[in-house]
Parts: C-alpha cells; structure tokens; sequence
C-alpha cells in the first residue's frame, strides 16, 4: 500500500496510559503520594527558611542529606517504605519549579494538599528493564510490582522515567516518554493563516470555519447543581467527598472531550499545510479578572468572569501547543505574528487600516475599496499575509522553516518583537 509518509525523524514522544491499580496497589500509592508531598512541603519550607536566615539559597541536594537524616528517626521511620526515588525525583521537580521561577519569571513554588492532582515519578533500572518493562504486555514499578495497564497503543522504544498519577476523578494514568522515530509528512505548497476565537473556534484564511462546540456549556447546569450541593454539604462528610468526586468526573469529561476535539482538529490543519500562521495571543492576560480591589472595585465583573470562562474552554494555549509539537514532528512550519498586529482591522485587500472597529461589529465595508468583510475570514486573511511577509529570502538569517523533504532547510525571519515572546 502506498504511504505519503516517507521520511523518518527521531524525536521525544510521551505516552499515557490509563491504568488499574488493586486495593493494595492503591493504598501503596497513597502512601507514595502522601509521602512525596511531605517532602516537598518539608523541603519547601526549608529552603524559605534557610534563605530569610542566612541569605544563602539551597537545593533539593542539600535536602535529601537532611532526608536521610529524617530516615534515621522513629517517628519518620515511614519514609522507608517509599522508594528513594520517589522523594528525589520530587526535590528535582522542586529544583526545577525554582529555575523557572528566578529565570523565566514564574511564580514562587507552593506548597502541595491532598486535594490537587497528585503524581510520583519512577526511575526504570536500564540494566534490568527486560524485566520490568516490555511495551504492550508488562509494566513492574518498585514497590507495586506488575500493574494493570491499557495499552491503547505500543511504545516503539524503552523509557528511562514512568510518571503515575492520579486525577480529580480518581482515575490513573501512567505516562512516559520514548525517543522513535516518526515519518514526515510529504511537502505541500498549501499554506494558511488561523484566526482564533470565542464564537467561532478557529476561522482559517481559506474561509473554512471551525465552530466552537462549547463543551463546558453543555454540561453548566449539571455542573452547577452539583457545586451548589457541594457548598451545603458538611466540610470532611462523606456526603461531601462524593458530590467532589463527581464534580470532578465531570470536568475530566469535559476535558477529554475538548482534548479529543482539538487534536483531530489539529491534525488536520498540519496534515493539509506546510506553513501555518496563529497570533501569539496572550492568553494570561486576556483571562484576568476584572474584580479589582477594596479601594478601586472593578466594573462589569460577572461579565467578564463568563468572558474568562469561554476563552478557557476554548483553550487558545492547548491549540498553539498541539500546532507546535505536530509541526515540530511532521515537518511544517509554524510562524507566531506578533499579538498587537491589527488584523481585524486592516482591509485584507488595499491594506486600509480602520481607526476603530467595536467587537460587536462581525462584518464591516472598507471606506477605501469599498469591499465588504466578515471579520474573522479577514483577520485570519492578514495573519497569513503577514506570516508570509516574515518569512524571509533565502540567505538572510533567522529561525529555519523546516523542509519535510530532509534536504535542506529555507532561511526564516521574524519580527524582532515577535521572536522574544514564548
């Protein structure tokens, strides 16, 4: 059978897979987790403290001198039962959590509760793997032993690291990441400009219209009964534990519907196009709230909370994500414009730029040219054109723009402003 995919690429690709602990698997596991939050915390307030005291920082090293220690005391002789690298992985998570916090501008590590989604990290011996990993068939974690795992599809290599985690629904998942090799798709002159949006999911430049499903909305009012509930139960009852579990079920639902949705969306958009132009929106500041302080209160509040509530379910960072990996793996070329470009504004075919243009305003007519536009298929019109216009002739420096053929690569340019956002 013919194949349009004909090259091959290695790269990093992760794996997650719905699993099936036993009663006692499951108490195990809540020990782990329990024990690997103690160690954050414990480590956490630590290093605070250390720092306000001695003005000197430390590391999750420093740490684990101090939880080897801790071993060594009756009252802490239960972090023997945890593997050791279930605790040093989550000091190397904390380590990481603080890089990103002094060098990328994030906020300062927080403590973990019970009641966030919790996750441990195993390290696989390489020396023995045959015997705890064969994809498809067998998966053995220290101190589990063999669990219970869905195979919905087959790993082409052997991890080094296994994340097992647990969600708001109760569900289990294990994932794990695999260099492969992946097949290229074959180069296409088709390109394509994509304007995001809140009624209309995505408006592509070629006028075909991605519609929003509104996944949360389908299930607001069940959700908000549930909630209502919730807050008339009594704190620590077990009535109360199950009206969160299924509240919890819920928004996992809801979650993997609109995951399903984007990625066959996705797919699609990178399967058919070798250059493809999004905004570079910025997605934290468009969703914070309104509601302001004590001394300066903030206006029209509930509205823009239910305007905060639909950019969230349409998940404008997921799309960018999934956009960039996908073209990262099948050899396409993904091109951010810059986030103040005016592309509802500008006319798509004299260049005419509008002073103003009110959001409630879904087609306009060029005073110049006179031409008549729906305003996404516009936008979406000039983010194209202005993605084609930075990338630049060949022998000018810049980003690369990947050729999927591997037999070179072509020379792209972008906007100074635009290169320094993520």
């Amino acid at each position: 059978m013919f194949s349009l995919r004909y090259n091959l690429v290695m790269k990093s690709k992760s794996y997650k897979f719905r699993c099936y602990p036993n009663k006692t698997q499951q108490k195990q596991l809540l020990q782990y987790f329990g024990s690997k939050r103690f160690a954050w915390n414990a480590c956490l307030a630590w290093r605070s403290d250390w720092y306000k005291t001695f003005s000197e920082s430390v590391n999750g090293i420093d740490f684990s001198r101090e939880l080897t220690w801790l071993k060594k005391l009756e009252s802490h002789q239960w972090l023997k039962k945890v593997p050791s690298t279930v605790l040093v992985q989550g000091l190397f998570d904390q380590d990481k959590a603080f890089n990103r916090f002094f060098n990328e501008g994030a906020g300062y590590p927080k403590f973990k509760t019970r009641h966030q989604q919790q996750s441990i990290r195993f390290q696989l011996d390489q020396r023995v793997v045959m015997n705890n990993y064969r994809a498809g068939k067998l998966l053995k974690l220290t101190g589990l032993g063999e669990l219970k795992v869905r195979w919905s599809r087959i790993p082409n290599g052997i991890p080094k690291m296994v994340s097992l985690s647990q969600d708001a629904a109760g569900r289990y998942f294990v994932a794990m990441a695999i260099e492969e090799e992946i097949a290229v798709l074959p180069p296409t002159r088709q390109t394509v400009g994509i304007d995001l949006g809140i009624l209309k999911c995505m408006t592509l430049s070629s006028g075909l219209v991605i519609e929003n499903p509104r996944h949360l909305n389908k299930r607001k009012d069940q959700l908000k009964k549930l909630q209502q509930r919730l807050a008339r139960q009594k704190k620590g009852s077990n009535r109360r534990a199950k009206t969160k579990l299924r509240i919890g079920k819920l928004h996992a639902r809801t979650a993997d519907c609109r995951r399903e949705y984007l990625h066959q969306v996705t797919t699609r958009i990178v399967n058919d196009n070798q250059v493809i132009m999004v905004e570079n929106l910025n997605v934290k500041g468009m969703t914070s709230s309104s509601s302001g302080t004590i001394e300066k209160p903030g206006k029209r509040v509930k509205q823009k909370a239910g305007l905060n509530r639909s950019i969230a379910d349409v998940s404008f960072s997921e799309i960018v994500r999934q956009l960039e990996y996908k073209c990262d793996w099948f050899g396409r070329t993904l091109v951010k414009v810059d986030r103040f470009f005016p592309s509802s504004k500008l006319c798509s075919c004299c260049g005419h730029k509008m002073d103003e243009l009110r959001l409630d305003v879904r087609e306009w007519t060029c005073p110049k040219c006179k031409s008549v536009h729906d305003r996404d298929v516009n936008a979406a019109m000039n983010i194209h054109d202005e993605g084609l216009r930075l990338l630049a002739p060949v022998g000018t420096k810049g980003p690369q723009l990947r050729d999927s053929g591997g037999e070179g690569v072509h020379p792209m340019a972008v906007s100074p402003r635009s290169s320094d956002q993520p």
